[in-house]
């Protein structure tokens, strides 16, 4: 009797799952094929190459690709230094006490909030309190805060696949501490290190809320993309022709045209993603 009622849990928790991830990607499908449908006629090599014209109405979306390739290159340059270091402290130096398991939790609580409540924190502090101005390097560095626990979280997941078997071999045949970890923990680590790196990338690449309140602007006509200067990002060009613009059905296939490039950028960060820990696990191989 027990070992049908189990059974019988069994059966019904795995139809929930795989029915709530049917209903899931049936809907994402959905999404994804009306975007494309939509979108694929504005698609072309001036509608990529070419600067936004006549109040957004015709033109491309050059100005916000690049916005979007610098800003996420300052979130990289601030987020994946500060990260991992902080990640190998956490993971082989600190002591697993008390203090050191709230700085874990903190980490993890702060991947939970909000990504508006960063653009607010990073409003206060980068453009007010710094004095940083409404910037390119503004907003960048609000994405590096947000992305700085999931960098953290996922560098020290993939150290702790390492056995710990390995550091002791490494230590008994002489070598230091630092040594152990900078030669072979951390080239162990590399595919999961930057799986994680770049999986945060593509997310911060699609973010809206941290750059409305610290850099992006509704149109620039300037490609130079100074880093102390307002900027065009492709998530926030979306949003403007979408809700904000005053001729929003006239702009509307250029909207579902900037949403599948949008849509493609992240495709293909998370495609590398996999390819890098595909690679690394053959090389291993």
């Amino acid at each position: 009797m027990q070992h049908k009622r189990f059974k019988l849990s069994s059966i019904i928790e795995w139809g929930s799952l795989t029915g709530t991830t049917l209903i899931v990607c049936f809907f994402l499908v959905v999404i994804i094929l009306e975007i494309v449908f939509k979108g694929i006629g504005s698609m072309s090599w001036e509608f990529i190459s070419s600067i936004p014209k006549e109040g957004m109405t015709k033109g491309g979306i050059l100005t916000p690709i690049i916005g979007t390739v610098l800003i996420t290159l300052i979130t990289a340059a601030f987020a994946i230094p500060f990260g991992i270091c902080c990640a190998i402290y956490l993971n082989e130096y600190a002591e697993n006490n008390k203090l050191t398991r709230i700085i874990r939790a903190a980490i993890r609580n702060l991947s939970g909030v909000p990504s508006i409540i960063y653009g607010l924190f990073g409003l206060a502090l980068f453009v007010q309190t710094l004095q940083l101005g409404t910037s390119l390097l503004a907003a960048g560095l609000t994405l590096g805060l947000l992305s700085l626990p999931y960098i953290i979280t996922t560098t020290e997941e993939a150290l702790m696949q390492i056995p710990n078997s390995t550091r002791e071999a490494a230590l008994a045949v002489g070598a230091t501490k630092f040594e152990t970890i900078k030669d072979i923990v951390i080239p162990s680590a590399v595919p999961g290190i930057l799986t994680g790196v770049v999986l945060t990338l593509s997310r911060a690449a699609g973010e809206t809320a941290p750059i409305l309140f610290t850099g992006a602007a509704f149109y620039i006509s300037d490609t130079n993309g100074y880093i102390n200067q307002e900027f065009m990002a492709l998530p926030y060009h979306l949003y403007m022709l979408s809700t904000q613009h005053q001729s929003i059905e006239e702009v509307r296939p250029i909207a579902y045209g900037t949403a599948l490039v949008l849509i493609l950028v992240v495709f293909l960060l998370n495609l590398s993603a996999f390819y890098i820990r595909y690679k690394f696990r053959k090389n291993e191989n």
